[in-house]
């Protein structure tokens, strides 16, 4: 697996309160944010936020308890064979997969590994935000 993290992506309690607070630090919400998921660039790095509830579903976890942190870390890559095998070098290092690798409604194909404190890593490919030549992410401006 490649040291990249591509998107960080935050499980907030209040979606419409978490939006206001990032725009009222200047931060520029991207045209490719949603009304239930909001993407800004930090950097190299693109950022969500996305409501906790939902984002714990689509990670396959409850929202409550230890099962969920209320973020999640992602490493996108370019191929859904790209997915499929970051996860299984996941594994083999002593992850444990919380779902497996799989198409989703919108178009990608992603899974999730927790690493060994349960933190969750989605590996995606997403055909909406190509990766330039160094691997980012390129999110609409």
């Amino acid at each position: 697996m490649q040291q990249n993290i591509s998107f960080i992506t935050l499980g907030v309690a209040d979606l419409a309160r978490s939006r206001a607070f990032y725009r009222a630090l200047g931060w520029t919400e991207s045209s490719a944010s949603k009304p239930e998921i909001a993407f800004f660039r930090a950097g190299s790095v693109a950022f969500g936020l996305f409501q906790r509830d939902a984002l714990a579903e689509d990670a396959n976890v409850p929202s409550s308890g230890s099962g969920f942190q209320g973020f999640t870390l992602a490493h996108n890559v370019e191929t859904e064979d790209a997915v499929s095998k970051i996860l299984e070098q996941a594994l083999a290092a002593g992850a444990r997969l919380a779902r497996p690798a799989e198409k989703v409604s919108w178009g990608g194909f992603r899974g999730y590994f927790a690493d060994p404190d349960g933190f969750l890593w989605e590996v995606c490919c997403n055909p909406f935000f190509p990766l330039d030549a160094q691997g980012r992410v390129q999110l609409p401006e």
